[in-house]
């Protein structure tokens, strides 16, 4: 094989193995702070396996095809990811020319950096910003979507420079939370509350690590026992 060919094939797998490290690092660090804000917040936490007990009953598993019903477990992941974006900074091509914004001057060719931590919790957009509320995101933020068309939410960036990963990354996310709500009831050690405390680096993780008590909420043969 020529060189050139194997430097495509090399690049292939480079493109690939990031797809999915990427997507899989930040959908642990996301279903974290998921579950962190549920046990923290029982009444949410038990409306979201009404919905799962609704849908899918106690007979079976949850499937991928279920969860386009699960609307109000979508938007417990949405509000998660905007309170706990995985990735606080959205890194953003050059600006092509001189500008102003809010009165600083910026020129051509800085590198740009969008805060989406504190874009996320503004609160000329956010009413309550620092709230777990996932209603909103079925009332009146039910238009935001996770693909960075409201520059007020974008948990995976936007543009050209969204997350490629973000399809699936959400799809595990959305299918996980799903099998771990429906199939067991969640509990911490002693009843303590959760530490919501945040990590330092690229990513937002817990300071401390989360510990989660699990017993089944389903018979043993749905479990496949």
């Amino acid at each position: 094989m020529k060189l050139a060919s194997l430097q495509i094939v090399y690049n292939f797998f480079l493109f690939f193995q990031n797809l999915i490290l990427g997507a899989t690092d930040t959908t642990s660090v996301t279903l974290t702070w998921a579950l962190s804000l549920l046990l923290n917040h029982r009444n949410v936490l038990k409306k979201a396996q009404k919905e799962l007990h609704i849908h899918i009953g106690s007979k079976r598993q949850v499937k991928e095809s279920d969860l386009k019903n699960l609307v109000y477990l979508q938007a417990i992941l949405k509000e998660a990811m905007r309170l706990y974006p995985a990735g606080p900074l959205s890194v953003r091509q050059k600006s092509r020319e001189d500008c102003t914004i809010s009165g600083y001057h910026v020129p051509a060719g800085t590198r740009l950096l969008f805060n989406l931590w504190k874009i996320h919790r503004d609160p000329s957009v956010w009413s309550e910003p620092c709230e777990f509320r996932p209603e909103r995101f079925l009332t009146t933020h039910k238009d935001f979507y996770v693909r960075g068309h409201n520059f007020e939410y974008m948990p995976f960036s936007s543009g050209r420079r969204i997350c490629p990963g973000v399809s699936f990354g959400l799809q595990v996310a959305q299918l996980t939370l799903a099998s771990l709500l429906h199939g067991f009831d969640l509990e911490t050690p002693f009843d303590e509350t959760v530490d919501m405390r945040e990590g330092m680096g690229l990513m937002i993780n817990k300071l401390s690590p989360l510990h989660v008590l699990l017993s089944p909420r389903l018979s043993a043969s749905v479990y496949g026992a």
